[in-house]
């Protein structure tokens, strides 16, 4: 009986324990945390290439003269997302010049097949 009592009374390990069953939710809402952070970032950049194409389709005739090049300099103005220029779309439509872009996130999409971050912008003419 008085080697029961101490085995009860004992609490050594028990912060190691605790810390064993919280650490793997902590880790997930930390992971999830800068996921989340990434990808809106890669979403500002992306909306942000496609700011930049239409404007570029509908003021500057020179740079952006064909349907390669407004892709190209897309590409080129998304702050460091880098996605190929193929991403980009563009066509004319009633509003003007519209530019739309799909990508799928390059981290995510390895293990999920639902990241795929969507942009579009029209500049009128």
């Amino acid at each position: 009986m008085v080697i029961l009592k101490r085995f009860l009374d004992d609490s050594s390990g028990a912060a190691a324990l605790e810390f064993g069953i919280t650490s793997p939710a902590f880790v997930m809402l930390i992971v999830g945390i800068v996921l989340s952070g990434l990808m809106l970032w890669m979403q500002l950049g992306l909306q942000q290439g496609v700011e930049m194409g239409a404007r570029c389709a509908s003021v500057n005739k020179i740079l952006c003269n064909s349907t390669s090049a407004i892709q190209n300099y897309a590409a080129q103005k998304t702050y460091g997302v880098n996605p190929p220029p193929s991403a980009f779309a563009v066509t004319k439509s009633s509003c003007g010049f519209q530019v739309t872009a799909s990508y799928a996130l390059p981290v995510i999409a390895e293990y999920l097949d639902v990241a795929t971050l969507r942009a579009q912008s029209c500049f009128p003419l």
